[in-house]
């Protein structure tokens, strides 16, 4: 099998992760925003993570002459790490579940600064024990700290941008009172006239609205941080259960049965997370929830729109979660944490592709782009904290 082995690699295969893991949600995001059930999409992401877990534990898991590789692991007496495993996928598929309802209450942006922040304000720590120290605590947790102001400052951008936005559809809505000349000035001004309208405008708001799979117009969006805070504490634990499971810090092994290699764990981390997504969102579909309408199985397999995006995002999260992990067996998964300022290019798509923030207050832009430095801190912090594994 093929072994990180140098610090270098690690701090690469941490950067290849974060790109992929900052990528992927947007496009889930993309998809839910032009109308296509959160179920569907789920369903289709799901059997190409798993495929991407199983190319990498039958190309990087069998190449090289290190020993046991991939398919050797399967048949050895090694279930108790095995569990860890299934754990760490299990945990994983909830909290990615529940941010693909979050993205819709408190948008991308805000939805993974909050999920980040919490799984390294927590995984980090937890992780840092479970490594017997080999990251700099002098500098691992400066780079913690970072993060934890970064969740604060996430929860003040969305505060922020909500009220930006509730005072533009109050603006809208009193056009009703306005004479005739005012009103159709201000609708072409807004875009609707001209059949499209303007990014971050009360009109635009509106037709998003319509659009979407996920209505969130009359809905406390207490609803969508409590889900993301969900998601948050999921997300916390998946990579410490990953990290037992295959350095057996615990002692669960038998005497002589070699610790899971990456690949194998990663295989067995997948399949779980693929069974707990399949069972759960089958089930939404003919019960669903939030107010989505019901759907089933053959309008599942019927539904091509926006199916490549789907399996796209799929390969992306799957390759940076396996990404991830080869970089923190080598380099300790704490500082592999640092993946998770994967708000910085979330946030970026988020702009880019979906308009946010666009005509918000200078409050709301001095909070911005006070997240994103914090951010861009934190992450160079964590990967400075590096360490070997011996």
């Amino acid at each position: 099998m093929y072994m990180i082995e140098s610090k270098g690699g690690a701090i690469t295969c941490m950067l290849l992760a974060l790109l992929f893991l900052g990528t992927w949600p947007a496009i889930m995001t993309l998809t839910e925003r032009r109308g296509r059930l959160p179920q569907h999409t789920y369903l289709d992401y799901t059997l190409t993570n798993l495929l991407a877990a199983v190319i990498i534990a039958l190309t990087l898991g069998q190449m090289g002459p290190s020993r046991p590789n991939f398919s050797t692991q399967l048949s050895q007496d090694n279930w108790q790490s095995v569990m860890f495993a299934v754990a760490g996928g299990i945990v994983l598929s909830l909290g990615n579940l529940a941010t693909q309802y979050a993205w819709a209450f408190v948008g991308l942006s805000v939805t993974e600064v909050i999920t980040a922040s919490i799984t390294v304000v927590i995984g980090t720590t937890l992780n840092y024990f479970l490594d017997d120290r080999i990251n700099r605590a002098e500098v691992l947790f400066p780079g913690v700290a970072c993060f934890l102001i970064a969740v604060c400052l996430g929860s003040a951008v969305h505060k922020s941008n909500a009220a930006d936005n509730k005072s533009k559809l109050q603006d809208f809505e009193s056009l009703e009172t306005t004479s005739s000349f005012q009103k159709e000035t201000d609708l072409e001004n807004n875009g609707l006239a001209k059949g499209k309208a303007k990014e971050g405008t009360a009109a635009f708001l509106i037709e998003l609205e319509k659009q979407r799979a996920i209505k969130v117009f009359g809905k406390s969006t207490v609803i969508g941080l409590a889900i993301t805070f969900f998601a948050g504490i999921c997300f916390s634990l998946f990579s410490p259960a990953f990290n037992l499971a295959t350095n057996d810090q615990w002692h669960t092994l038998k005497h002589g049965v070699p610790k899971l290699n990456v690949y194998t764990a990663f295989f067995y981390f997948s399949i779980s997370a693929f069974v707990v997504a399949l069972i759960l969102n089958i089930r939404f579909l003919y019960w669903p929830i939030l107010g989505l309408p019901k759907s089933s199985f053959k309008a599942y397999l019927n539904d091509w729109n926006g199916r490549g995006w789907s399996f796209l995002a799929g390969f992306l999260c799957g390759f940076g979660n396996g990404l991830q992990f080869m970089g923190g067996q080598a380099a300790g998964y704490a500082a592999a944490d640092a993946v998770q300022a994967l708000p910085l290019v979330s946030t970026f798509w988020g702009i880019l592709l979906f308009g946010e923030y666009r005509r918000s207050s200078r409050r709301t832009y001095t909070l911005l782009i006070s997240m994103l430095f914090m951010f861009i801190v934190a992450v160079t912090v964590l990967m400075a904290s590096s360490g070997h594994r011996k």
